[in-house]
């Protein structure tokens, strides 16, 4: 049936049809058009009653407290392997969750880079959390960038209600090859369903919403994907695989098979490979780096505390393993450099898709992944040099332990082997460049 315009029902925000006065043979569709609109849009025109006032502390003094309270809970939530129930508490209760939805559909409109500075912040006081928070962070970035009316209702009720959303790219076989999907969208009028095997919905358990690539229909190519969103209430989670993991044990990256319903309204208008290009990986890999980066600094400032340590109980001298310490803060300024470099350049192509597409820049936010979690790791292993037996031990003032189990999911974290053989023709294409400032 074809598209007809349609106006609000005054009685709760459902859209009635303006062919609703149409005789009777048509009633039975109506009214299964107003309940999937019902059903699609329930809860999200919530009353604005929780949005944040314009004196609202500041963001850096916000994500601060947030941060202190990951802190003290990052042992427990490591040893337990369980989700950072504290930490994003903390964060719901400073509006942290929904800080970057527009001004005008509730949020603060907070920046790419105030997000960046966010997810490092966190990074140094839990990895798991600031983890979470990128993982979210880039699903939000996704509907404001690309989302239809419904989204944007969806992103009024996030900024009043501090929702959660997850991520589910991960399916059977394909490990982290997010450009291909083998479930699709199956339609029944203006309904949709979805079934997929999600071997990695991280902290699906604790999610309001999950936000999932798909095949945009039985006969579509792999390639020819979707993004859908689905509410807590329109999904059910059958387990598949546990989470028992070396390190960010607090992600609970369980695998579960999803099964979904939902309105035709909840799949993003625009295509997945033009919102992958634009937004998800430019954004993941910079909201990922700058977690890594808090993790590494964080490892740099206990191996900095150790080094003034030992040289105290010595009067004054130097341990011989300072010099790892150097190297360590070394490493660290590049990877910060590195990410900084990667923002501007994401500033300056945001609004522009042709320059969001081109192969350099593709290239180059693709290659910070690899890059920044090399470097992290690297900064996180010179400060475990630095430590030494005390870096360690998992007992001590000065132990290590956690924070280079943590990081050394980096380079696995969709594998910098996969980057680079992706990147490798593009390679071949762009030469050096002839200035150094090009």
């Amino acid at each position: 049936m074809p598209a007809q315009k349609s106006h609000a029902n005054a009685r709760g925000g459902c859209f009635i049809p303006n062919w609703y006065m149409n005789p009777r043979p048509a009633v039975l569709q109506i009214e299964s058009d107003v309940q999937a609109a019902q059903s699609a849009t329930r809860g999200i025109l919530a009353a604005p009653t929780k949005l944040r006032a314009a004196s609202a502390p500041d963001l850096r003094s916000r994500a601060n407290t947030v941060a202190a309270i990951a802190a003290a809970h990052a042992a427990a939530v490591d040893a337990d392997s369980r989700f950072p129930h504290e930490a994003i508490a903390a964060a719901r209760a400073e509006r942290l969750l929904g800080v970057a939805v527009p001004r005008e559909l509730g949020g603060e409109g907070s920046s790419i880079a105030e997000v960046v500075d966010l997810c490092y912040a966190l990074g140094r006081a839990c990895a798991s959390t600031a983890m979470i928070f990128a993982m979210h962070q880039t699903k939000l970035a996704c509907l404001v960038r690309h989302g239809g009316a419904w989204h944007q209702l969806l992103l009024r009720r996030l900024a009043n209600e501090q929702m959660l959303l997850a991520s589910s790219t991960t399916e059977g076989q394909g490990g982290g090859d997010l450009r291909n999907s083998a479930a699709p969208i199956v339609r029944d009028g203006s309904r949709v369903a979805l079934e997929r095997q999600a071997t990695v919905i991280s902290y699906g358990r604790d999610a309001d919403a999950v936000v999932t690539t798909a095949r945009r229909s039985a006969d579509a190519a792999s390639s020819d994907q979707v993004l859908a969103v689905f509410l807590k209430e329109d999904y059910t989670l059958e387990p598949l695989v546990g989470w028992d993991a070396f390190g960010m044990r607090g992600t609970c990256s369980e695998g579960f098979k999803l099964v979904a319903t939902g309105s035709s309204e909840q799949i993003l208008p625009a295509a997945y490979d033009k919102i992958h290009a634009h937004t998800v990986m430019p954004l993941a890999h910079l909201f990922w780096s700058a977690a890594w980066a808090g993790i590494a600094a964080a490892a740099a400032d206990r191996a900095r505390a150790f080094v003034r340590h030992a040289a105290q109980r010595a009067g004054g001298t130097l341990p011989p393993a300072a010099a790892h310490l150097t190297r360590a803060a070394a490493s660290l300024r590049t990877l910060r450099a590195l990410i900084a470099s990667a923002l501007q350049r994401f500033e300056a192509a945001a609004s522009d898709p042709a320059a969001l597409e081109a192969i350099n820049f593709q290239t180059g936010m693709n290659l910070l992944k690899v890059n920044a979690s090399e470097l992290a790791v690297a900064t996180v292993m010179s400060a475990m040099q630095t430590c030494g037996l005390s870096g360690y031990r998992n007992d001590g003032e000065f132990s290590l332990g956690r924070h280079l189990r943590d990081i050394l999911s980096s380079p696995i974290m969709i594998s910098n082997d996969r980057i680079l053989a992706n990147v490798a023709a593009a390679s071949l294409l762009a030469g050096a460049p002839d200035s150094l400032i090009d």
